[in-house]
């Protein structure tokens, strides 16, 4: 167990690092973040901030010797350069990141364990691209297999056409046909190191131009019918990687039952609900689970629960927001709005 007092590294300077950050200072823990650019939002709650590339091992030692556990807040972290962190445990392990990082290798790994993930095929040239759509067919969605997230790194196919006058980046892909979904949904779960896994109740799910909107909770019963079915493929999936910390898994619930859509190896937006709205917010169990203490109690506070983000210019909307006394407003204390941006989140339990 690391005792209260000792500090606590993160990789990543963003709002998950940030809201992560303060769940550890009420558990009496100080945190200190490593990352690549200058400006901050997680530093600006921390103790200690190294502002340095991934590669730059010299900075890694540094930082290492200041943590008595790492982890992080985001999955594309390089993890090559990580042997520099030494023998300072990462939590969640490195190969949860390998896993997640890869979209292909995250689908055979799915498949592994006898979950099923969309109908994909491995891109590389316009032929493959071809041959994919014949294959599976249209419409369908061009990813790359690294770095994409928040609907970036993502090309929509309608049709052949579409295809045919597409630049195709210079990068790995992968297509995956349109999956016939009754809803999205998330499992959310924390394992702790002695392999205890708590569960969160399960999010139905919106999104818009590729980005979470909204989450809901409690989901509509034909989700609900395929929520248990989804916590056993994503207890083996922690089980597997030997997991330390909070995972989620997200979800098309469809006629034939639970597909993977994405494995997050993290705290994950659609459990920002569970600050408010369950006993342990997914911040402080991962803090818990990395630090070796005991997992908190993850049951619902109230009858339901909605999670809207505040994306883009909606952030200057605060104080009508808070004009509802029921809504809870967290802003993440970015500096400039823009199209698309996460600038925070709006919590409303609903309690009759």
């Amino acid at each position: 167990m690391i005792p209260p007092g000792e500090t606590i590294g993160i990789l990543g300077g963003g709002q998950l690092g940030r809201m992560m950050a303060m769940a550890a200072a009420q558990l009496g823990y100080r945190c200190h973040i490593y990352a690549p650019e200058a400006v901050s939002i997680a530093a600006e709650v921390c103790g200690g901030f190294t502002c340095a590339a991934w590669d730059d091992a010299e900075a890694l030692a540094r930082f290492a010797t200041d943590c008595a556990v790492i982890t992080y807040e985001f999955e594309n972290v390089p993890v090559a350069p990580l042997v520099h962190l030494g023998q300072v445990r990462l939590l969640p392990n490195p190969s949860a990141l390998e896993t997640a990082q890869d979209r292909i290798t995250e689908k055979q790994f799915i498949e592994s364990l006898e979950g099923t993930p969309a109908p994909y095929a491995e891109v590389n040239s316009p032929a493959d691209l071809a041959a994919a759509i014949a294959h599976i067919g249209t419409p369908g969605i061009l990813k790359t297999r690294r770095d994409g997230y928040d609907g970036k790194g993502q090309w929509r196919i309608m049709s052949p056409a579409d295809a045919k006058n597409l630049d195709l980046p210079d990068k790995p892909l992968v297509y995956e046909g349109f999956v016939d979904f009754i809803a999205e949904f998330s499992v959310l779960l924390c394992r702790g190191q002695d392999g205890d896994v708590r569960f969160w109740d399960s999010p139905v799910n919106v999104h818009k131009g590729g980005i979470l909107a909204r989450s809901t909770i409690p989901a509509p019963a034909e989700v609900l019918e395929q929520v248990e079915a989804a916590r056993v493929l994503a207890r083996k999936v922690a089980d597997a990687l030997d997991y330390v910390g909070v995972l989620t898994l997200e979800f098309f619930a469809t006629a034939d039952g639970p597909l993977v859509n994405e494995i997050a190896p993290r705290v994950h937006n659609s459990g920002h609900w569970t600050i408010e709205g369950a006993i342990t917010s997914q911040f402080e169990n991962h803090v818990r689970a990395i630090c070796g203490l005991p997992l908190g109690d993850t049951a619902l506070i109230a009858h339901g629960v909605e999670m809207r983000n505040v994306i883009g210019d909606a952030a200057e909307n605060w104080e009508q927001i808070l004009s509802d006394p029921a809504n809870h407003l967290h802003l993440y204390g970015k500096a400039a709005a823009r199209p698309g941006r996460k600038m925070g989140h709006v919590t409303r339990l609903i309690l009759k």
